[in-house]
């Protein structure tokens, strides 16, 4: 059997000056062999000049990239070739300010941000993980930091002494400081995309009709635990249509993708993200199906096959995970595809299927035929929440108010403030308007009750 390129050998059928650059790949891979008088088919078509390059190519490997190497004369069927033997170097080796990487069978050069990864490897560290200058303690929001404390000693993962420590003591304890300065995670986790050096974190929310027409949209920001809670509110509330059946007095929704599954998915999709890439997770919405789109890379030899088999958690992100894990909202235990399949299961609706393509990760829930809407009809809130994709006058919020409380009375006005895009204040406010103008009141429990509109909302635009 002839000799096949693979991970650790290349061919080359004579020496150029370039080649330094496999070289430069190999060692910042995992080393391999560099066959210099072989061709594209593995034959040996033979050296004229060996001799001279056992000397040139160790002299340049080590001048010119600053690494050693071990340079063989070989023989087969009569003909001469070089074996060029390259270590893997655990410092990143550069080929005239370029980095080059071994992958599969094909060198990479490599740019932005996977060269942002592949030096930060080196080094040992993770983006996350890096210390962020000039930013401090008092920038973080205590809000986040009191909701992360309540979750985590209510999961049983931070006991009360640690909950009560002072906060830079905490931070110590969640691994988030290094050297009395804050890392990036502490800044994402506690602070969101509103301190320096990060851009990109938040999440990107749209209702399409097809791929060519958004017909509205949303931005999440904020910390990452809010993006998550906030986000799967915003999906469930406003993006998916539930079928509602009654247990005696009981009201009862199913959504086309569980609330638990969809939860897990935007979990892997906050906590694995590769920030360096500045791009937002997105989420699409169709009639009939949901779509995630993670910016990121999987774990370096790992394929979505691999992901859909058991394995070891391997975060892309591991202090953020870490915080994660201790806020009681994940597991440690690389289970988060498992258990999204686990409530797709539960509820008796489609797997999602996974597809690592485009620099990031798909995961697409299909909705049963019998949860799938038969045309797409925005919500009557579109007006108000996407002003730019209506080309509409917005109503003022008493009147989107009763226009969305006539079609769906069971609403609270928490979730009626994120139908419309508002503040929960706002609505509040303008549902006190409207009962002092004895356009809208509120019949039973607080909780459990119902509203009813008592005078029709106009039909134009205020």
């Amino acid at each position: 059997m002839s000799p096949q390129e693979d991970q650790h050998t290349e061919w080359k059928e004579s020496w150029r000056d370039e080649h330094l650059k496999w070289i430069c790949a190999f060692a910042n891979a995992d080393g391999g062999t560099l066959h210099i008088g072989r061709n594209d088919q593995g034959k040996v078509v033979g050296l004229k000049n060996a001799k001279k390059l056992l000397e040139d190519i160790p002299n340049q490997a080590r001048d010119i990239l600053g690494v050693m190497v071990d340079v063989n004369l070989r023989d087969e069927g009569g003909q001469g070739y070089l074996e060029v033997v390259v270590e893997a170097y655990t410092t990143p080796i550069s080929y005239r300010g370029e980095y080059h990487y071994r992958s599969g069978s094909t060198k990479q050069q490599l740019k932005g941000a996977a060269l942002d990864r592949f030096l930060l490897r080196k080094q040992g560290r993770t983006w996350d993980g890096v210390p962020v200058p000039g930013v401090t303690i008092d920038q973080l929001s205590p809000a986040a930091v009191k909701s992360f404390l309540k979750r985590a000693v209510a999961s049983g993962r931070l006991d009360d002494a640690a909950a009560n420590e002072p906060l830079p003591a905490l931070l110590d304890k969640l691994r988030l400081r290094e050297d009395g300065r804050l890392k990036r995670a502490a800044t994402l986790l506690f602070a969101g995309d509103d301190l320096p050096g990060v851009t990109g974190a938040y999440l990107k929310i749209g209702f399409f009709r097809t791929n060519a027409d958004l017909v509205y949209h949303d931005v999440i920001e904020g910390d990452l635990f809010a993006q998550v809670d906030r986000g799967l509110d915003l999906i469930l509330t406003k993006y998916l249509r539930a079928a509602i059946r009654y247990e005696g007095v009981q009201r009862v929704e199913r959504y086309p993708v569980p609330r638990a599954a969809l939860r897990e998915a935007l979990l892997n999709a906050v906590i694995h993200k590769d920030y360096a890439t500045g791009v937002p997770i997105q989420i699409s919405v169709y009639d009939d199906r949901l779509m995630i789109w993670n910016p990121g890379v999987l774990p370096e030899g790992w394929t979505v096959q691999r992901l859909l088999e058991k394995h070891p958690s391997i975060p892309f992100n591991p202090v953020i995970a870490h915080t994660f894990f201790r806020s009681g909202m994940i597991e440690a235990w690389g289970r988060g595809i498992e258990r999204i399949f686990d409530a797709t299961d539960a509820a008796d609706t489609p797997r999602p299927s996974l597809r690592y393509d485009h620099g990031g990760l798909w995961t697409e829930f299909m909705f049963s035929e019998a949860m799938a809407t038969t045309k797409a009809t925005p919500p009557k809130t579109s007006v108000e929440t996407s002003v730019e994709t209506s080309g509409e006058k917005p109503r003022k919020t008493p009147e989107a108010l009763l226009w969305l409380l006539r079609a769906e009375p069971t609403l609270t006005l928490a979730a009626a403030a994120t139908r419309l895009g508002k503040s929960t204040r706002a609505v509040e406010m303008a549902a006190a308007k409207l009962r002092s103008e004895e356009r809208l009141r509120h019949v039973g429990p607080t909780k459990s009750g119902r509203w009813e509109v008592l005078a029709p909302p106009p039909d134009s635009a205020s």
